[in-house]
């Protein structure tokens, strides 16, 4: 019997969230994907992506198959680009290299959820410009553990701000939060806090934690107070 082949389905219209990987029919083993991201037309792809091709090939990971799209990350969440459609298509032992870890997503929140999601899906990412590799070995350890730290200290930031936003307000004399009365909830004075932090992209588990509530409580409260809100 011949070699095993992977086949990969490829759609004839790209939907949301699907990403198009040029593979048709391949031997069955780990791929690599070269992800290439800029926030503008000024910047350039083909350096980026000459500098993954050289880190692969050095690697042994080759081929590259190319995903590259122009977009700010400031303007959609990583869901909403096609490092989605990349991560959803990638399984076990698969490769991301990206020219360094900061293309993967506007925020260190964001990087963080983009890496936990590859991690339980055992894809190793690996940043081309400081040589870091996201495999599940030592170093790996180590970094997840830096990030996860700098990712807290940024949530915390984010609250020191709009704490201090909403105290400032309060001396000069303006009402905050919701009027007391029936149907009040813990989470009320802490709205704009919340409202802050999802918009900076934090997840809604952790959001619930922090202000001592649940996740479908917390749902049913922004449901209430008309509060959807989208990562900016």
């Amino acid at each position: 019997m011949g070699e095993e082949k992977r086949r990969v389905y490829v759609p004839k219209e790209e939907k949301k969230h699907e990403t198009v990987i040029n593979c048709v029919e391949e031997e069955v083993g780990p791929r690599t994907i070269g992800y290439l991201r800029v926030s503008t037309e000024d910047q350039d792809l083909e350096k980026n992506k000459s500098d993954i091709l050289d880190y692969a090939n050095n690697k042994g990971f080759v081929p590259v198959q190319w995903v590259e799209e122009k977009i700010s990350g400031y303007k959609t969440s990583w869901q909403d680009r096609k490092i989605k459609g990349v991560i959803d298509e990638l399984g076990k032992d698969d490769r991301i290299i990206v020219p360094e870890l900061s293309r993967l997503g506007r925020s260190m929140l964001e990087i963080m959820e983009i890496l936990s999601v590859a991690k339980r899906k055992d894809i190793s990412i690996y940043d081309v410009k400081n040589g870091w590799e996201l495999n599940g070995n030592l170093q790996s350890s180590m970094l997840a553990m830096c990030f996860s730290i700098a990712s807290e200290v940024e949530r915390d930031l984010i609250s020191k701000r709009t704490t201090e936003a909403l105290r400032i307000r309060k001396a000069m004399g303006v009402k905050l939060g919701r009027p007391k009365g029936p149907g009040k909830s813990k989470l009320d004075e802490h709205r704009e806090e919340i409202i802050a932090l999802l918009k900076n992209g934090t997840t809604k588990a952790f959001i619930a934690r922090r202000y001592k509530t649940t996740v479908p409580n917390l749902f049913n409260w922004l449901r209430k107070n008309d509060l959807n809100i989208k990562a900016e």
